[in-house]
């Protein structure tokens, strides 16, 4: 046998690892696609009050959406922008949500940050963009005091007249700066 067939071989075997390879990671993309296009069609068509995202230009592995504070918080009558990129993965792995607008929140640190256990340790592939943005929602009316980004803003939620005037000038300030 010649030298070349072996070598031949060999690299065949690896190119046919590699295509196997990326055919599974455009399989894997398009069912992460697929995934995105129908979260997306159940948003549109029952979307909860208070929330909407959609895809950022034609990247649907990026969104933007809106979460309207609930009503009856200190929140009621603001709207929040955040963005949300979806990894490779998804929905085996959270995506990145983030506050866009300044949000001044017990699980919310000044670069939007948030600290929600089901974008964390207890994501479930179950989770969607609805629940996402529910969850947040609600979060926004109820924080966990005992997990704070924010220290001084868990600290003063006890105290709701200095705490409103803390939440209306984040507020302002990010939407003096769009």
């Amino acid at each position: 046998m010649e030298p070349t067939s072996t070598h031949s071989a060999s690299t065949n075997n690896d190119n046919l690892r590699k295509t196997q390879s990326n055919s599974k990671v455009i399989k894997d993309s398009n069912s992460v696609l697929n995934r995105l296009k129908s979260e997306l069609k159940q948003l549109m068509f029952s979307q909860p009050p208070g929330i909407s995202a959609f895809p950022d230009t034609d990247n649907l592995f990026n969104w933007v959406g809106s979460i309207a504070g609930p009503e009856g918080t200190i929140y009621d009558g603001l709207t929040y922008k955040v963005t949300m990129k979806f990894p490779s993965d998804y929905p085996f792995s959270a995506p990145c949500v983030q506050f866009q607008t300044h949000c001044y929140h017990p699980n919310v640190d000044e670069n939007g940050n948030i600290c929600l256990d089901i974008l964390k340790d207890k994501w479930s592939a179950i989770y969607n963009v609805t629940s996402i943005l529910v969850s947040l929602q609600s979060l926004l009316g109820e924080p966990n005091i005992d997990s704070p980004l924010n220290t001084e803003a868990a600290e003063l939620w006890a105290k709701p007249e200095v705490y409103k005037k803390q939440v209306m000038k984040w507020f302002r300030e990010s939407n003096n700066k769009m």
